[in-house]
């Protein structure tokens, strides 16, 4: 009797080792039901994305919605925006998904993890998030739609979590480092879209 008795508090023991072994990350790493949870790989299969803009301060008229889809290697954009002054608008991916300050300035720069100068959407050796202008009617809207090779929603040139920026003026595809487009009227973060 003393033998199972020893042999009981023993297992314990072991059992107790075992779960102390495992440590807050392997219990964190479980739903109610024992499972695993999956949050850490649950980006990498997102294929849709959207950014919702509104104004900096001063520019409250400015709001729009931009949505990601992701197409084996390319990425479809589509852009409506509205509250702009007519003409060309430099709109940009920057490199913070940070609206802490009221101008915008907290995103940082341009998306450009090759480090290649400012150029339009498509050369070879412009910044992954130049997106060139987009051009407000007299009604102040604006709709842009354009198909990206050198940015994904996921991967080695992940856009998720990053800025978005509405210029107050034309980007001029040239200027170093920006394009000369001015102050920044509309800003937003990309974010892993509502499944429809």
């Amino acid at each position: 009797m003393k033998r199972l008795g020893l042999f009981s508090a023993l297992f314990g023991l072991t059992i107790l080792f075992l779960a102390a072994c495992q440590g807050p990350d392997r219990a964190e790493a479980q739903d109610g039901h024992g499972h695993p949870h999956e949050d850490h790989e649950a980006l990498e299969g997102v294929t849709k994305a959207v950014c919702v803009i509104r104004g900096t301060a001063g520019n409250e008229k400015v709001q729009g919605v931009v949505t990601f889809t992701q197409e084996g290697q390319k990425l479809k954009v589509v852009a409506d925006l509205e509250g702009l002054t007519p003409g060309q608008h430099g709109f940009h991916i920057h490199e913070w998904g940070d609206l802490r300050s009221a101008d915008g300035t907290s995103l940082g720069g341009h998306y450009n993890p090759q480090g290649h100068p400012h150029g339009a959407p498509g050369e070879a050796k412009s910044h992954a998030g130049d997106f060139g202008n987009v051009t407000a009617g007299d009604d102040g809207k604006a709709h842009l739609e354009l198909e990206l090779t050198d940015v994904t929603l996921t991967g080695k040139s992940a856009i998720l979590g990053r800025g978005m920026v509405v210029h107050a003026g034309t980007d001029d595809l040239k200027s170093q480092p920006t394009g000369d487009a001015g102050g920044r009227v509309g800003v937003g973060v990309i974010g892993v879209a509502k499944p429809e």
